[in-house]
């Protein structure tokens, strides 16, 4: 059974830091696409940054140089690493796994068969 369990949400003002966390159980994160989506009140849920087994990594325009996403493959633990935050950034953020598809529909949401709870980002300006 897979189960993803994310952490470190939790409300920072603009310009600051904060880093998920998902402990990943069921699948190796060292051979599996994984990423993280997030979803603002009133929006559709947008990937922000996915890595597949290799460690090629994909980020939206909109996070690029500012997430990064990355994975501990002894701890089995995928991270979402996020700086100079906006108040735009604010959303509920979701780690995935169980992807099917090209590569290039990793920021799809439909390709993806697991989701975890979510963590709640909220950044005031």
């Amino acid at each position: 059974q897979v189960q993803l369990v994310e952490s470190g949400g939790g409300s920072v003002q603009a310009g600051g830091s904060l880093r998920l966390s998902c402990a990943v159980s069921g699948i190796p994160v060292s051979i599996y696409t994984m990423g993280w989506f997030r979803q603002a009140p009133g929006k559709e849920r947008e990937g922000v940054a996915t890595i597949r087994g290799d460690g090629s990594t994909r980020y939206v325009d909109l996070v690029k140089g500012r997430f990064t996403i990355s994975r501990d493959n002894a701890k089995n633990t995928l991270y979402l690493q996020m700086s100079s935050l906006k108040p735009e950034d604010t959303a509920l953020y979701y780690c995935v796994a169980g992807f099917k598809g090209s590569w290039l529909d990793s920021f799809s949401p439909r390709n993806y068969a697991y989701w975890g709870q979510g963590t709640q980002i909220t950044v005031s300006s």
